[in-house]
């Protein structure tokens, strides 16, 4: 690993590997995601991407907005084809619920998940990541903004019985979040809207932004001693 001066600059180099770790367990299980999602008639759409939340708890379309900051129109889209599959169901309040249908779609996801990480990150000690990446998640859930993302995705569903890959995988999904609400905590604070950040060229303020969001999302990394932190960093990057 890197020597890092601080937490931020541990925090800039780790994102990318998170993030890594988490789009290569989604593009080895493409293909047969693919064929669940076409035998069954479901779209994944928003089951996949919020199945570590969905069967916790209700989201409203508002709530959405935090989550999805940078979405346009098509979000919307995905409610409704959800709707008219009866994967989701919507009150008069704009609450939406999964349906059994749609629970039984996201349980399908978990044991393809769960398949696709012991096959490629076998060999690795996805025990022991797993508790490390549960206990800075726990750190950034205590820490988390209010109204924010992470406030609607942590803790994930952890099903009872669940393999250490997938307990990781969806660790690692939901922790980008609390990077996503610090870098909009850090373009807020610069005076920018959502709009105004996704179209900043690179320049002063571009790297005022992402300095600020380094030291915000690096907070939850103290929970770890050092050597807990290299072994994190060291042992994800050894999974893409």
């Amino acid at each position: 690993m890197p020597k890092f001066q601080d937490l931020s600059e541990y925090a800039a180099a780790i994102a990318p590997v998170i993030n890594a770790a988490h789009v290569d367990v989604h593009a080895s299980a493409r293909r047969a995601v693919t064929e669940l999602a076409e035998a069954s008639g479901v779209t994944p759409g928003l089951l996949a991407d919020l199945r570590f939340m969905l069967p916790l708890h209700p989201v409203t379309r508002a709530q959405l907005g935090a989550i999805y900051r940078y979405a346009d129109a098509a979000e919307q889209d995905d409610i409704q084809g959800h709707l008219r599959e009866a994967t989701l169901t919507e009150d008069g309040d704009g609450v939406l619920r999964v349906t059994e249908k749609g629970l039984a779609f996201i349980h399908r996801l978990y044991e393809l998940h769960e398949a696709t990480t012991e096959r490629v990150w076998a060999g690795h000690d996805l025990p022991g990541l797993a508790g490390l990446a549960g206990r800075v998640l726990g750190r950034a859930t205590a820490e988390r903004v209010p109204g924010g993302a992470l406030e609607l995705v942590a803790p994930p569903y952890e099903p009872g019985g669940a393999a250490p890959g997938l307990v990781l995988f969806n660790r690692l999904a939901v922790l980008r979040y609390h990077r996503a609400d610090a870098h909009a905590a850090a373009w807020r604070a610069a005076g920018l809207s959502a709009a105004e950040i996704v179209g900043l060229a690179d320049g002063l303020l571009r790297a005022v932004v992402e300095a600020d969001t380094n030291v915000r999302a690096g907070t939850p990394y103290k929970v770890l001693s050092e050597s807990e932190r290299e072994i994190l960093y060291d042992g994800l990057l050894g999974l893409i």
